[in-house]
């Protein structure tokens, strides 16, 4: 295997006096061949290199005709693959064999399914992929945003004292920018060293078990909403005055270890503008279930806060361009009042959907939200004052662009009152399902009304555990226990498509707007398989006879729990989303940890070749 090409060999035995027919024709006119053939929408991966390995004979001919070429005891075909390196490949086919014996020539079909791995290892796995592909993102988020809140209100003005007082106090322009550098790799351990520290105490998934937990979220949304009306200026939030006293005594004995006292100091005082921005990151970056990603996170922010005070360093004289202190800085602080308003609500959500509570279905969020970037936009435009903001007597370019931004972001949610898919939104909001009036999810109920009842039939019971509070979106029809599902896969002999998912997991709604919502996927998962959605945090408590306790002592008492453990002890994994595909027996028919990736193409050729894969079983 190279960065592109994969060579798939077809090994072939043959039976004595027999003679197998080759795949390559010697001439145009010839018939007498065997066959490749790949699932439709891994056709297109084919190649027109094609080897064959074996001791051929030539066949005599009639007169006129060339001579047929055929093989005896065994032969290789091997044949030309272009798949990316970095993809993990499912390919199902079939091949088609042609022989001679005596005067008859028996033929037949042979089905396989292959798993390709990445070419970057052996063996691959979701997680993986979410690893390579986002924590370089992730890092650039959270610089950039490491960036955005050296502007609040708690760390600007400190950006001038902190340097002129290290060029000042240093005996040359060399000690200075020492200095100034190991006060910035002091601001970046302070974020990221705890962060290693909870990870290694508790294991890798803390932070995912964290921020999936319905107390937690609930904890987030109170935390959140606090914050909020302190930036918009009720109270003055921050951490105990002693703490920034003891820190900035140390800081002023000199030395490194007194320079570290100076950044610990600064991320104390600046705690009520940087807070909020870290708890969020901190939660968006451990649903991926991915260790390293909430390290990677607190890096990122960390080096983005921590730059300019370098950089300021190194080039004194563009202390001179920084903008005075003023009014600005107190609307920034105001700006992040009302987002962090629409956060404190997403964590609620969270919430609401684990518990059933229907308080913030998608309609109720979705005004919430245009409510508060509207009362944004009327704020940045000054025709909203709260009591410590200082006259406006114009309106600056930048404050008006953002305004547009504002009323921009609310004039595009507003049709998602009636059910507009809102795709780029679709791991912030409620799902669908929650959405009484949704002109969107209607097409489905109408156009595919006798599709779903196929489904279930007369064949299978349809489902009934959980069916009253879940519901999967598209007119699809999904079991949400195992039993109930591998229950109607053997009714209907149907293979299982296993959906680990969860309330909160922002990426599950993604690849159901994304690539779900696709005709081709959604014909497939309607006809080929039983969709059976395994929701991790789900909160419903178990019958008091399936309740059981783990090896490591810890119960199982919810729905969410046993799916969880599921996912766990059978697949090693606790990210979601994942599918998985088993058949009749409950064994899975692919080793592939299919995760998030919106690539439509490739979910289509793993859902074929899982298809295959059973229909191969079943012969």
């Amino acid at each position: 295997m190279n960065d592109s090409l994969v060579q798939l060999i077809v090994k072939t035995s043959i039976a004595k006096n027999h003679q197998l027919f080759g795949v390559k024709k010697q001439s145009a006119e010839e018939e007498f061949l065997s066959s490749l053939q790949l699932s439709d929408s891994l056709q297109g991966l084919l190649t027109n290199e094609v080897e064959e390995k074996g001791k051929a004979l030539a066949l005599p001919a009639d007169a006129g005709q060339p001579s047929l070429k055929v093989f005896e005891d065994s032969v290789q075909f091997m044949y030309g693959l272009r798949v990316k390196a970095a993809d993990q490949v499912s390919v199902s086919g079939q091949f088609n064999w042609l022989a001679k014996s005596g005067d008859q020539y028996p033929s037949g079909v042979e089905n396989f399914v292959v798993d390709i791995p990445a070419a970057t290892a052996t063996e691959t796995s979701a997680e993986d992929d979410i690893a390579n592909q986002s924590l370089w993102q992730i890092f650039l988020l959270t610089f950039l945003t490491g960036l955005l809140a050296v502007i609040t209100p708690c760390v600007f003005p400190l950006i001038p004292v902190t340097v002129s007082f290290f060029l000042k106090r240093s005996k040359t322009r060399v000690e200075g920018i020492r200095n100034a550098l190991w006060y910035s790799i002091s601001i970046i351990g302070i974020y990221t060293i705890p962060t290693i520290l909870l990870v290694l105490l508790f294991g890798d998934d803390i932070l995912y078990q964290i921020s999936t937990s319905a107390i937690s979220n609930l904890l987030f949304f109170a935390i959140f909403l606090v914050f909020a009306i302190s930036f918009f200026g009720a109270f003055e939030l921050q951490l105990p005055n002693s703490w920034a006293n003891k820190a900035d005594q140390k800081a002023g004995k000199g030395g490194l270890g007194g320079i570290f006292f100076m950044a610990l100091t600064l991320v104390i005082v600046s705690f009520s503008c940087t807070g909020p921005i870290v708890g969020t990151l901190l939660g968006q970056t451990s649903t991926g279930g991915v260790s390293t990603a909430p390290i990677i996170g607190m890096l990122g922010f960390g080096v983005g806060l921590a730059l300019p005070f370098s950089l300021f360093a190194f080039f004194p004289s563009m202390l001179q361009s920084l903008p005075k202190s003023g009014g600005w800085l107190n609307s920034v602080k105001v700006s992040f009042g009302f987002i962090e308003l629409a956060l404190a609500l997403k964590f609620l959500s969270n919430v609401d959907l684990i518990y059933h509570w229907r308080l913030l279905d998608r309609d109720v969020f979705l005004v919430l939200w245009i409510v508060i970037f509207v009362l944004l936009g009327i704020y940045l435009l000054g025709k909203l004052k709260f009591s410590h903001d200082s006259d406006l007597p114009y309106i600056s370019v930048p404050r008006l662009f953002f305004a547009m931004a504002s009323f921009s972001f609310a004039l595009y949610i507003l049709p998602g009152l009636w059910g507009a898919p809102l795709r780029h939104l679709s791991g912030f909001i409620p799902p669908d399902g929650t959405q009484e009036f949704n002109l969107d999810a209607l097409k489905y109920q109408i156009g595919n009304a006798p599709a779903s009842g196929t489904n279930t039939g007369s064949l299978a019971a349809p489902p009934k555990r959980l069916a009253d509070k879940l519901h999967v979106p598209y007119g699809l029809v999904a079991y949400f226990t195992l039993e109930e599902g591998m229950a109607a896969a053997k009714a209907l002999n149907k293979p299982v498509m296993l959906d680990f998912t969860g309330h909160s997991c922002a990426n599950c709604r993604k690849m159901e707007k994304e690539v779900w919502k696709d005709p081709e996927v959604l014909k497939r998962m309607k006809e080929n398989f039983v969709l059976v959605s395994l929701y991790v945090d789900e909160s419903t408590p178990l019958p008091a006879g399936e309740q059981y306790t783990k090896k490591d002592g810890d119960k199982v008492l919810t729905e969410g729990d046993k799916n969880l453990d599921y996912e766990i002890t059978q697949f090693g994994f606790n990210a979601q989303p994942l599918y998985m595909f088993l058949d009749l027996d409950g064994k899975p028919l692919s080793s592939i940890k299919y995760g998030y990736d919106p690539d439509i193409k490739k979910f289509i050729a793993h859902l074929d070749a899982a298809k295959a894969a059973f229909d191969a079983k079943g012969k």
